[in-house]
């Protein structure tokens, strides 16, 4: 196959048998990487009924260290050279053998370009490393918080998601893969690092000598002792959450002819879920659903829901005549952004009201809270929370699975992060639809005895309703995506002097220095600690400035600076979030000569 060549389901057959398709899967796009000799050397290890495996001669890549959220590039470097073939071998060469050998598995994506190849070259590293069974969604299309369900509903070994979250996709934009364990979370540090030490010394790829899998039609496919199941994206997860929420509440809402709801899928993955779920179970008109078609390419859109990406939908309820509850999601499903007429709900004041009001309408909940946990970023609404109805409560690094081992262990009902990521302890991942839901039911509950026609109870009316009861953090995050790592991390390193040399009680502005720290985490289940998750001015009065890199992206450094500040005042309970912060943004942007050293005048985007 030529080097520019894209990749073809066709591409990754029939390994043993010519030296031309061994070098498009090993070499495609440089050949320098595999030594010559080993281009032309592939030798069958093994021979079942059905096919034959082969070791194919491969050598490592660098840059695949995983991450919180998987490991994520450019779509490009994926699907050159032996780049996710590598990864796949290394991930089930790091796992025990004696697991791994005969398990069962699943296979899910957000559908964006070349999930269909990967999914192919996937299937024959599983068969040819022992695996016994894959569960692949249909079409390889399945949101992560369905398959995380999927994964403890079943009881599978593990679960291979092909994402890369709410970034962009298509040819030139961004491709990811993670694994998830067997208790349907991301896989733990101790996973990700062995995959990693294994991508630096892999040499052979085990392929089994299979023909590509019919993955559009639900069925089983078997090829001697390994078998593929393909399975319906939506049942198992529509199923878990009509044991989650009351579904004829939420009928109740909206069949209502004076109630209106927008939810844009942002023509991701949850576009497969919203009409069976929103529109066939619940009884929404299918015109509340917006870019609903879920495309490779996310219809050359940022998947991201947030006021900057999800303009169309930000567009329609800040109009008059605005539905009154709006939604979207991102484009894996597991963020969302919620909004009402005219109004936004911050991720952090929606988790903290869902966990005010959940027990009241949520079944799942209605036995009692376990607990309640945040990220470290997120502002301190969820904690006041917690505080008045006496539950216990975590502040974990940012990471879903830190919120995983709390679950785990009995201690975690509901969690959030103010990245956009919501969740309950149903699923062992943050779960856009299930927020949707619970702002559903809240809006359902508030309003079962509201005659048609009569006031409704509205989503600006359940925020001030709350800030009047636990005071409101004005809370806002500005992203500077895409600053040169050097530069990003010049900066970086300048706070920790400024942490340094800042004790106790130093003035910053009209603000009192209560510490300033890099936060560091000792998990309270298993002892493991995590260092330097975010650099952090606490202030004596709550207020907060935190400064963090991230890197969920493909490319270059995103640094985000997150100012938070209580009031509880009721009569500034309006005000702007920009106005109330605008001192200790100016403070922030100073103190950490942002400007100066990433050369960035404006976030990329405000929250």
């Amino acid at each position: 196959a030529p080097a520019s060549a894209k990749p073809s389901s066709s591409t990754f057959v029939g390994f043993r048998r010519e030296q031309s398709a061994v070098q498009s899967l090993s070499a495609r796009s440089n050949t320098s990487r595999v030594p010559a000799a080993r281009q032309t050397v592939v030798e069958t290890v093994a021979k079942t009924a059905s096919f034959e495996v082969t070791k194919v001669p491969t050598a490592p890549i660098e840059g695949q260290k995983t991450g919180t959220s998987g490991l994520r590039k450019k779509t490009s470097v994926f699907s050159g050279d032996n780049y996710l073939a590598n990864w796949v071998q290394s991930l089930f060469s790091s796992l025990p053998q004696e697991d791994l050998k005969g398990s069962a598995m699943l296979l899910g994506g957000d559908g964006r370009y070349f999930n269909k190849e990967a999914a192919q070259i996937i299937l024959k590293l599983a068969a040819g490393n022992g695996v016994g069974k894959m569960c692949v969604a249909k079409d390889a299309v399945m949101c992560t918080p369905a398959c995380s369900a999927v994964i403890r509903a079943r009881s599978l070994y593990g679960g291979l998601i092909m994402s890369a979250s709410h970034n962009p996709g298509g040819p030139t934009e961004d491709w990811g893969i993670k694994f998830n364990f067997s208790n349907g979370e991301p896989a733990p540090e101790n996973i990700t690092d062995n995959i990693f030490g294994y991508t630096q010394t892999v040499s052979e790829l085990y392929m089994a000598d299979i023909p590509d899998v019919d993955l559009s039609t639900v069925g089983t496919t078997k090829f001697g002792d390994f078998e593929v199941e393909v399975i319906d994206s939506v049942d198992e997860y529509r199923q878990l959450l009509s044991e989650v929420f009351d579904f004829e509440l939420i009928k109740s809402l909206l069949s209502r002819s004076d109630f209106k709801m927008c939810f844009d899928a942002m023509h991701a993955v949850t576009g497969a879920y919203a009409k069976p779920i929103f529109v066939d179970t619940l009884g929404a008109d299918p015109s509340e659903l917006m870019n609903d078609t879920p495309m490779e390419d996310f219809g050359g859109g940022h998947p991201d829901p947030n006021l900057t990406y999800a303009k169309e939908l930000v567009e329609i309820m800040f109009k008059d005549g605005a539905p009154q509850f709006g939604a979207a999601s991102d484009g894996d499903g597991d963020r969302n952004m919620i909004l009402g007429s005219n109004f936004f709900i911050t991720p952090s004041d929606s988790v903290a009201i869902i966990a005010a009001q959940g027990e009241a309408c949520i079944p799942f909940l209605s036995t009692g809270i376990k607990g309640l946990a945040r990220s470290m970023p997120t502002s301190a609404a969820l904690d006041r929370v917690a505080a008045a109805k006496g539950l216990e409560f975590f502040e974990t690094p940012t990471g879903w699975k830190f919120f995983g081992n709390l679950m785990d262990a009995g201690k975690l009902s509901i969690c959030g992060e103010e990245s956009f990521g919501t969740g309950g302890d149903h699923v062992r991942e943050k779960d856009g639809i299930w927020a949707v839901l619970a702002w559903l039911s809240i809006l359902a509950y508030k309003n079962k005895d509201v005659p048609v026609g009569g006031k409704l109870v509205t989503v600006s009316d359940i925020a001030y309703e709350h800030w009047a009861e636990y005071g409101r953090n004005f809370f806002s995050r500005y992203d500077y995506e895409g600053c040169e790592s050097e530069g990003a991390g010049a900066m970086m390193d300048h706070i920790r002097q400024v942490i340094a040399s800042s004790p106790e009680g130093t003035k910053m502005g009209d603000y009192t220095l209560a510490f300033a720290d890099d936060f560091e985490y000792t998990d309270p289940i298993d002892g493991s600690v995590a260092s330097k998750q975010g650099l952090r001015f606490v202030f004596t009065d709550g207020s907060r400035i935190i400064f963090r890199l991230s890197g969920t992206g493909s490319a270059g450094a995103t640094v985000r600076m997150y100012i938070e500040q209580y009031e509880d005042d009721k009569a500034k309970h309006g005000m702007d979030a920009q106005d109330a912060l605008a001192p200790l943004i100016k403070i922030a942007l100073e103190m950490s000569k942002l400007e100066e050293f990433t050369g960035r005048k404006e976030p990329t985007v405000i929250t």
